[in-house]
């Protein structure tokens, strides 16, 4: 990792704890229990890549970061709400998440089911009342709109549900790719998109570049997600290593194997830097985030 990729990290991860810290509902506030508990997963903990995603796309199209700390968080409460939804029981059944205790098990499954349901009305919450986001009233809708097509059925809650009813099975190529285009990808995407929608005026085939970008690094991030589920550990991972293989799951080391599956990571790295071919320097973070997705140890 470059050192100003590295030190553009460190300031984004402080940058959206400090605004999801503002924005979330206090612990002393009843019901304080729940609140507790929205504010355990989220604060303090992951890689924040989809709201560095958002922050770097903006830095590409010159939208200040300050108009893009309500986006950023919207999309960070979504996919806290489906890390708390995935590690229940009844899906996942994972007992560690960032290196610490799952809402479920820290907590109750009741209290997490809440406090995930929570996170996600409040990231629809955000993108349509958040102040520091100068947006107009059209904008917002289409960024409520955007989230909530990568987040349900047609998105990540579809990518999910097709990822249960895959276990024990072997999937084609397509099908694992159509899978994590789902689950993984469409939150990625839509955590690029929301910069591109913050400029109203964006020429369409410019954010369309963007997408292609950040479609491509969707599915890089699942496919070295795959490499560290079977290569690293527990203790690097911050989550159960060896869950997937354990349960029988799809994973692209198991269809490509793992020489395959780094090669389709590296292909799709450069598949999404091709796509910024039209961008100056302004674009050398998202390039370099491309390189540190695939070159990531957790």
């Amino acid at each position: 990792m470059s050192n100003a990729l590295k030190e553009y990290l460190v300031t984004c991860q402080a940058r959206v704890e400090k605004a999801l810290e503002l924005r979330l509902p206090s612990n002393t506030v009843l019901p304080q229990r729940l609140h507790d508990a929205m504010r355990y997963s989220t604060l303090d903990g992951g890689k924040r890549m989809r709201p560095m995603l958002t922050y770097s796309a903006g830095k590409a199209l010159g939208v200040a970061p300050e108009l893009l700390d309500g986006p950023a968080c919207a999309v960070e409460m979504i996919h806290v709400y489906s890390l708390i939804h995935d590690d229940l029981p009844a899906m996942d059944d994972d007992d560690l998440r960032r290196g610490k205790a799952t809402s479920h098990v820290a907590y109750d499954e009741a209290t997490a089911i809440l406090a995930g349901d929570a996170l996600q009305a409040m990231a629809f919450q955000t993108l349509a009342n958040d102040e520091s986001m100068q947006a107009n009233a059209d904008t917002r809708i289409k960024m409520i709109t955007a989230l909530a097509k990568a987040s349900g059925s047609q998105g990540m809650v579809g990518g999910q549900a097709i990822d249960l009813e895959s276990v024990g099975k072997k999937l084609s190529l397509p099908e694992l790719e159509n899978m994590h285009i789902h689950k993984t990808g469409a939150l990625i995407r839509v955590s690029v998109q929301l910069a591109s929608l913050a400029l109203p005026d964006l020429d369409p085939a410019i954010a369309t570049k963007l997408d292609h970008y950040a479609k491509c690094i969707g599915l890089s991030f699942q496919v070295k997600d795959d490499i560290l589920d079977e290569e690293s550990d527990t203790a690097t991972l911050g989550k159960t290593q060896g869950k997937d293989q354990d349960n029988d799951k799809p994973t692209y080391p198991a269809l490509l194997g793992l020489d395959g599956a780094k090669q389709k990571a590296q292909d799709l790295h450069e598949q999404a830097v091709a796509s910024l071919a039209d961008f100056g320097a302004e674009a050398d973070l998202l390039r370099d985030l491309s390189l540190y997705i695939i070159q990531r140890d957790h």
